[in-house]
């Protein structure tokens, strides 16, 4: 028989799924369960005493995997006294009360807003013996306050805003996350330094339009400033951002990223569509040609930039003439990568609503043309680096291959994934690895030789501290991508602009 778990032996999981904003919060809310006192779960364990699903209104069909998720729960729950349930995000702001209504065995439901209230509305569902939803509808603290429960030793997100201004017809995440709210540059600059002093030497500086930032606080050169105030912050080695939104690219922030150093040579920018047809239809403020002076312009002031973009195929109305549209941006701009999806109906979105929803068929066989191109293209951009010397920023958990081909993967400064052999000197994550590019596919490159050099690092340095003191329960607090029962975590999906870009 199970037995009831106690205060000081509860256990918890984070279960996100979205985009990196989630994984964010997410970050945020392990933080908060253990400053309350709970322990992460083991990571092979498939349920915890205290579940947590950080939901996504985004992806298709994302009710239904909840609820689905949450049926499979149920019995587990019921032969586990004391466990909890709780459901947060953005689904969680939109659907509020709906969900307990649905799976009233799920003891908490909170919003975007009020992620610090977790540990409270637990504890209340506990004492009360009945469901808390509590939806705030402005925000009540930065994320970023919050207590924190990292999962790299080396790399952190910094939110410097939350919210979005605009209001693209395919998206729902402004009226999830309402209006965009800027961070003090002090206070940004604060965590940063903090975040540094505890081994870190790379940060994503993240926002759903992050280079809108500077508009809540009344400068519009505000994000260029940033870039370089990061940059200049002693020990933080790589500075990276996303995901910005081509309305906002101005030339001070291509300048910043050129002329600072530790500012990766990488820009992750949603296209959506080449049409500027379509874009107007998604109400995206800019057209083809203002999107593709900034790729010009990024390609100028920093050749060894890596591009990548989110593409939407088969937006209503879309008709080929518009999609050889995209495929010519597509062609244009040479992306190192591209985040493609296929269009699929939003509920209380304006696209929903559209004429001219395109036929499924029509849009599999136009999406199935882009994948075909960009694959190409991501070929023999990659194929372009062979013979170059790259940095590797050392990563845990990259290569899924590295212990039968005894190499070890990482990132390069412009985001590519590296995968290399393994020096003879002891390597740890967040240690920086020198090497010489031998092969290339589409989605990652090989270094076969041996490394030219190996830098032990702060961060490498902070990875071991942290794993020289072993877990109570285990690692797996916070599980990323689609949150099944049972599965191994996911990568999180690009913030994509404008809220999500699929």
């Amino acid at each position: 028989m199970p037995t009831p778990a106690t205060a000081q032996t509860r256990t918890y999981q984070v279960r996100t799924f979205g985009c990196q904003m989630n994984v964010h919060d997410s970050e945020r809310m392990a933080g908060l369960l253990e400053d309350a006192g709970y322990v992460p779960a083991g990571e092979h364990d498939d349920v915890a005493d205290i579940v947590v699903f950080n939901t996504c209104a985004v992806r298709e069909n994302a009710d239904n995997r909840l609820y689905g998720n949450l049926g499979q729960l149920a019995p587990k729950k019921a032969a586990r006294p004391g466990m909890q349930i709780a459901v947060g995000g953005c689904l969680a702001q939109k659907d509020r009360d709906t969900i307990t209504r649905r799976a009233p065995w799920v003891d908490v439901v909170f919003g975007t807003h009020n992620v610090g209230s977790l540990p409270v509305l637990l504890e209340r569902a506990r004492v009360e013996r009945e469901a808390q939803v509590e939806i705030a509808e402005s925000l009540e603290a930065f994320p970023s306050t919050l207590p924190t429960r990292r999962d790299s030793a080396y790399a952190a997100w910094v939110a410097i805003s939350v919210g979005c201004n605009n209001t693209c017809t395919f998206c729902i995440v402004p009226a999830l996350r309402g209006k965009e709210k800027d961070r003090r540059p002090g206070d940004i600059l604060a965590e940063v330094e903090a975040l540094v002093a505890e081994g870190v030497i790379e940060i994503t500086l993240l926002g759903q339009n992050v280079n809108a930032y500077g508009s809540d606080i009344g400068d519009r050169q505000a994000f260029s400033k940033l870039l370089r105030a990061c940059g200049s912050v002693e020990g933080l080695e790589r500075v990276r951002f996303t995901s910005p939104h081509p309305r906002d690219f101005t030339d001070d922030v291509i300048e910043a990223m050129a002329t600072t150093p530790h500012v990766m040579p990488q820009l992750h920018m949603p296209l959506q569509s080449g049409s500027s047809r379509v874009l107007k239809a998604m109400r995206r403020s800019y057209r083809q040609d203002r999107y593709l002076s900034i790729v010009e312009k990024v390609r100028r002031s920093i050749p060894e930039a890596a591009l990548t973009t989110d593409i939407i195929v088969g937006f209503p109305g879309e008709t080929e003439e518009d999609f050889q549209e995209t495929l010519h941006v597509v062609r244009e701009a040479r992306f190192a990568q591209a985040f493609t999806f296929q269009y699929s109906k939003r509920p209380g979105t304006p696209a929903a609503e559209m004429p001219g929803q395109i036929p499924k068929e029509v849009v599999q066989e136009r999406y199935e043309r882009l994948v075909a191109l960009q694959e190409e293209i991501s070929w023999a951009e990659n194929k372009r680096q062979v013979g170059r010397t790259v940095e590797v920023l050392v990563a845990e958990g990259e290569g899924r291959k590295d212990g039968a081909t005894h190499r070890l993967s990482g990132r390069a400064p412009d985001n590519r994934l590296v995968h290399f052999t393994r020096p003879e000197q002891p390597v740890r994550p967040g240690d920086l690895v020198t090497v010489e590019v031998t092969y290339a596919a589409p989605h990652h490159l090989l270094a076969e030789g041996a490394a030219l050099q190996v830098r032990r690092s702060r961060a490498g340095d902070a990875w071991e501290r942290r794993n020289a003191q072993p877990e109570p329960a285990g690692s797996g607090g916070v599980l990323l991508g689609l949150p099944t029962v049972g599965a191994p975590p996911q990568p999180a999906e690009p913030v994509g602009g404008c809220g999500i870009g699929h």
